[in-house]
């Protein structure tokens, strides 16, 4: 991260506003995922959940996030689901208008459908592929987003591969996210490899999980096979976060600096990505640690730029403090939005 990118999320984040902003622009998903966050019963805060949202199509939905995004004037986007791609003509309009505003925009798929090549050419935009495991495992958790499907559809695209690595990724083997990383740092659409740890809520007693001496191990493997993986983006400094998870959201410099709406674009999604009650002592989060790894630097020496982002958050919340997260009803989305009417 660059020094003038920090500084402008300060300032950001004094103003009592979010640097980074994750919309899901769709309740729609193809896949039904094991433990996927976004369609647990509590991900929304147990009133409703995604599917019952009133989500949006067409011009509702491109005027829509543009509404969103003109408001909050974040620096970086993630555009998550759902799939994103469910809504793959909205993006083709929504896109181009995002990445002249000067945004960094990241979209978040299963790469079920085709990934325009011409992404692959504009400045400030990432996609990132969710690929969980080798084939065998992975179609069976994925499908129909599969292998061969997503090796279909990245051509021509540059993506970057996300893993969340579970409990059952761990349990086979050493040799496992070798393999992983040999079979897809070989693939000329992919620029880069990310890792997260899957990370459950507080009380869940899931295969997923992944024990302690698990975590550790894993820790110990990544450190060693970035060295032999170049496509493998994580610094070392990111991955040891993995043993050192925030003790709560208010901790976590990800939860405090993003703001995540959901798909009627009103409803906040608390208090991280997540939702619902996450258990933080067990986050492995990529975005979390990342920016973990860069709180734990120190100006001069010996100030941590992390307690700095803490006090200012704290500070700009108290000055600009904003209404409670609620799920709006039917008449208040026609009148924040007059097309659907």
């Amino acid at each position: 991260m660059k020094t003038t990118d920090i500084l402008k999320a300060w300032g950001r984040i004094l103003s009592g506003a979010a640097p980074s902003v994750s919309i899901e622009i769709t309740r729609e998903c193809p896949l039904r995922c094991p433990g996927c966050y976004a369609y647990d019963d509590g991900h929304l805060g147990g009133e409703v959940t995604l599917r019952q949202l009133v989500d949006f199509k067409g011009e509702a939905l491109v005027s829509g996030v543009l509404d969103v995004v003109d408001k909050l004037k974040p620096l970086h986007l993630s555009i998550v689901g759902g799939d994103p791609l469910v809504r793959y003509r909205e993006l083709e309009v929504l896109l181009p208008q995002l990445l002249q505003r000067g945004i960094h925009v990241q979209v978040v798929t299963s790469a079920f459908r085709q990934i325009p090549p011409e992404w692959a050419t504009w400045d400030k935009m990432t996609t990132v592929v969710s690929i969980d495991g080798l084939q065998p495992e992975h179609d069976i958790r994925r499908k129909p987003a599969t292998y061969d499907r997503i090796l279909k559809n990245i051509q021509g695209a540059l993506i970057t591969v996300h893993c969340t690595i579970t409990g059952q990724t761990m349990r086979r083997g050493p040799g496992y996210l070798r393999e992983f990383l040999e079979f897809w740092s070989a693939q000329p659409s992919v620029r880069k490899v990310w890792f997260s740890v899957f990370t459950p809520q507080r009380g869940d007693d899931m295969e997923e999980i992944l024990t302690r001496e698990e975590r550790s191990r894993l820790v110990d493997q990544l450190l060693e096979l970035r060295l032999q993986f170049p496509k493998l983006d994580m610094p070392a400094g990111m991955i040891k976060e993995l043993n050192h998870p925030p003790a709560s959201p208010e901790e976590c410099i990800f939860a405090q600096t993003t703001e995540t709406i959901s798909a009627d674009l009103t409803t906040r999604v608390t208090p991280c990505q997540f939702g619902g009650d996450p258990d933080c002592s067990q986050c492995g989060c990529i975005a979390s640690l990342g920016l973990a790894a860069v709180g734990h630097h120190k100006l001069g020496g010996f100030l941590e730029t992390g307690a700095i982002f803490r006090a200012s958050a704290k500070l700009g919340k108290t000055l600009f403090p904003r209404p409670a997260a609620r799920p709006p009803v039917r008449e208040e989305v026609e009148e924040r939005f007059p097309i659907l009417r």
